[in-house]
């Protein structure tokens, strides 16, 4: 039956190739002072819309993750990008409002990718900061590729001052990726998103702290996640998700996928440590907080960046999502604060073995297993 699923969504998705516009996303992004030019890293995905019909839609949602009744238009919308086609050899062009200049880029990869950067003058920025009317520095930009008009923004951000670099998934919104990928993936396609709002206050309370939400999923959750971030009352920040091969009907691109969601240690491990590390490298002067939970390997991730940063990092945070204050105190030794959590995540034996291979590698310590309530 799910062969024969994937079948009938392919063979659909095969006659609307060439309906729909082509469209570009670029994603939010910092700007940073090198000598008296701002430069501005931006990445995009140019992409064609492919519908699905709702009988395939809700075929899939209750075939594949098991959406319950009255759950498939959350995954509708959040399933979009996943079966959008990558389109390749697009140039794009940004131009600031307020702005006569435009910036044409080189053409997207077979992905769909554009990778660029822009050199802005620092005086520039300023004037068109001040055009914009953007005390809070944020700048924004029209896109255009092929016909094609978006929207971007980027955060212009001085040397000095603090970052803040968050998780997402069980740091502030609830996911419970170390538990059972049935409750992960309709937690992530099927459910209405519930956030931690205890987390939102607190970066609220860091004033002027500049916020760079860095995530180990795939790219394509990117509109519906900062969506539901930005109503749940979170500041505005850059998105740094993860690159995943784009053809979800491929099984293996299809399980790569899902493993991600669910909690794909070593590649979420890799990808937040390079990403974090350009940041500090943009940012040599500002001091960073780095915030997560114990649930995949954000304590490693972090313990690392204070390493390679010794005097760079202010303070971590984790919420403890798996209990290892009590269980393990060891792997929280040097964490600066400690947030409990109202319910306890218990890890899948799976996930507990992938996650103690990596924390016996770290710490030449065994990881024990939670044998407390509930998880006992």
């Amino acid at each position: 039956m799910f062969d024969q699923l994937m079948k009938k969504i392919q063979d659909h998705l095969n006659k609307v190739f060439h309906d729909a516009d082509v469209e570009v996303t670029i994603y939010p992004t910092y700007g940073f002072l090198q000598n008296s030019d701002w430069i501005i890293p931006l990445r995009g995905w140019v992409h064609q819309q492919r519908r699905l019909p709702d009988h395939l839609i809700n075929e899939f949602a209750q075939a594949v993750i098991r959406c319950d009744d009255g759950e498939t238009s959350n995954f509708s919308s959040r399933f979009e990008d996943f079966s959008d086609d990558s389109r390749s050899g697009h140039s794009v062009t940004i131009q600031f409002d307020s702005d006569n200049e435009q910036h044409t880029f080189q053409l997207s990869d077979l992905n769909g990718l554009i990778e660029m950067t822009i050199r802005l003058p620092e005086a520039k920025g300023e004037v068109l900061l001040e055009r914009q009317n953007a005390p809070d520095r944020w700048l924004s930009f029209t896109v255009t590729s092929h016909g094609h008009k978006g929207n971007g923004r980027v955060n212009l951000l001085g040397p000095g001052g603090v970052s803040l670099v968050s998780d997402i998934d069980d740091t502030i919104k609830v996911t419970e990726v170390p538990g059972e990928k049935d409750v992960v993936l309709k937690n992530t396609f099927c459910r209405d998103f519930v956030s931690l709002r205890e987390m939102s206050e607190k970066y609220w309370s860091l004033g002027n702290a500049a916020i760079h939400y860095v995530s180990g999923g795939p790219w394509q959750l990117y509109e519906p996640v900062a969506s539901f971030l930005s109503t749940a009352g979170f500041p505005p920040g850059t998105y740094h998700f993860n690159y995943f091969p784009k053809n979800f009907l491929s099984a293996d691109t299809r399980s790569l996928l899902i493993d991600s969601i669910c909690g794909s240690l070593g590649r979420t491990y890799d990808h937040k440590v390079e990403t974090i590390t350009r940041l500090m490298n943009s940012f040599p002067e500002r001091e960073f907080i780095l915030v997560g939970d114990s649930g995949e390997l954000d304590v490693e991730v972090y313990r690392r960046i204070k390493n390679l940063f010794p005097d760079r990092v202010r303070e971590v945070w984790i919420r403890d999502v798996v209990n290892d204050e009590a269980v393990n105190s060891f792997r929280l030794e040097g964490v600066d604060t400690i947030i409990k959590v109202e319910k306890i995540v218990c890890p899948t034996e799976d996930h507990h073995k992938k996650l103690a291979e990596h924390i016996q590698r770290e710490y030449q310590r065994p990881y024990a297993k939670n044998n407390l309530p509930p998880c006992a």
